[in-house]
């Protein structure tokens, strides 16, 4: 291996560390709590190589959280690629493991509403980002509740986003049968008992 490619290696490797760290720490005392010193601490680096991959933390919460929006979309594609032309059993399994995914051993909230109440400014990068997350969530209800046949898609995918992110707030004291069931019975109340022909 070339000297450039190891160290192209290496300076991946450090950017990864310091990326995993500070989303742990993020996700787990909030991005204000969490300082610089205590990320570079815990990923073993110096301070310089930080801001040698992150010019800014606010660079690197915005890192922290384009991270965890490519985990859901993920999730969320995988269960879509299963379900290709059943639209009510995508429905179904896409409240499956966003449910499972609360009541999951140390969840701490979505990310995403977590940046939007910490950062009230609309500029912030990760503001933006997590604003972008619930854009798209919409957008995904909407083309499955089109394919449920469901009048007024975007007023379903409005009313659905807003059950999720309720029930992604609340964690896992929402209900006492659990998130899945709570929001594959609410998503049942809100689909119409007739659809467009």
């Amino acid at each position: 291996m070339k000297k450039e490619e190891q160290a192209h290696g290496l300076a991946l490797d450090t950017r990864e560390r310091i990326l995993r760290t500070a989303s742990e720490l993020f996700y787990q005392e909030g991005t204000r709590a969490v300082g610089v010193d205590l990320i570079v601490a815990r990923a073993g680096v110096a301070k310089t190589s930080l801001y040698r991959h992150f010019g800014t933390k606010d660079d690197l919460i915005e890192a922290f959280l384009h991270l965890e929006d490519e985990d859901f979309w993920r999730h969320w594609d995988a269960v879509a690629a299963q379900h290709k032309g059943a639209p009510r059993e995508e429905l179904d399994a896409q409240l499956q493991w966003i449910g499972e995914r609360i009541a999951r051993p140390g969840y701490r909230g979505c990310p995403q509403i977590n940046i939007a109440a910490e950062y009230a400014d609309e500029n912030h990068p990760a503001r933006k980002v997590a604003v972008a997350h619930k854009r798209e969530l919409r957008r995904r209800l909407a083309d499955l509740a089109g394919a449920l046949r469901i009048e007024k898609p975007e007023t379903f995918a409005l009313r659905l986003g807003t059950v999720i992110d309720g029930a992604l707030s609340s964690g896992q004291a929402l209900h006492a049968e659990g998130p899945v069931r709570f929001l594959q019975e609410l998503a049942q109340i809100l689909i119409p008992k007739k659809t467009r022909k």
